[in-house]
């Protein structure tokens, strides 16, 4: 599904961006994330308020996500006790990273599932709820106050043409208006889509540049697990999925 060109219809300006650094306990990772301009946005025929929303600057990096899945904030007696085991992604095969750079790199190949689980998890370990955005919050953070597609696509965003075949560390491009990174290209981002089915938004590093803008979408399909040798297939991991990441959203107050 291609959803229609949004226009968006009111913004509030930022005064002074507003940001809050989420300290995972028992850690030195951090996440940032920066307050949204209330506004709307209206996409396939809706107008869809957006108000109270923060959003994470970058794509969830390995940094943190390395947490969650080795569980590095676990002692050794809570791993061998077994704590949290089935909440936790499965070991994956081989490099997660496929070779292309870890520490501030984007993470790679989680399952809707595994970025929802992350989200519960995330929000158990600091007290606040972040989960993923709607597609139409996507759209509305992304295009950042913009009625177009940008000019000069790699300007921002690693795509095809400049990423060498792989994916590059998080927040190295201009951010957009409202201070995030990466929006477009490097990896494409789990969303809630408006038919309330998984869809990735933004395009990645695998897409030519004149296939990516806001709204460029893709659909997971079997391609995307095909060399995955358990049956059922992985519920964490996308064996084929190195263009797929995800952002987080939360409407906490600091």
């Amino acid at each position: 599904m291609t959803v229609a060109a949004a226009l968006i219809l009111s913004l509030v300006a930022a005064q002074e961006r507003q940001v809050q650094v989420i300290k995972i306990p028992g850690t030195l990772v951090e996440v940032r994330m920066v307050r949204i301009p209330d506004g709307e946005i209206r996409t396939e025929g809706k107008t869809v308020p957006v108000k109270g929303l923060w959003v994470s600057d970058t794509e969830v990096a390995w940094d943190v996500y390395d947490i969650w899945t080795f569980r590095l904030d676990l002692t050794e007696e809570q791993k061998a006790a077994g704590v949290e085991a089935k909440s936790r992604p499965s070991k994956p095969y081989g490099s997660p990273d496929r070779g292309f750079g870890h520490a501030g790199y984007p993470m790679l190949g989680p399952t809707f599932y595994a970025a929802l689980e992350f989200c519960d998890w995330l929000s158990a370990k600091t007290g606040k709820k972040f989960r993923l955005p709607s597609e139409a919050e996507w759209e509305y953070f992304a295009r950042a106050g913009s009625a177009q597609d940008p000019a000069d696509v790699e300007a921002g965003a690693w795509v095809w043409e400049n990423s060498d075949d792989k994916t590059q560390p998080v927040g190295k491009k201009p951010a957009n208006a409202f201070g995030l990174f990466d929006t477009l290209g490097n990896v494409a981002e789990w969303a809630r889509g408006l038919d309330n089915k998984p869809v990735v938004c933004g395009g990645s590093w695998r897409d030519k540049k004149a296939s990516v803008g806001f709204a460029t979408r893709a659909h997971q399909t079997t391609a995307w697990n095909r060399t995955d040798p358990q049956n059922p297939k992985s519920k964490w991991w996308l064996s084929d999925g190195d263009f797929v990441g995800f952002r987080i959203v939360s409407s906490d107050a600091p």
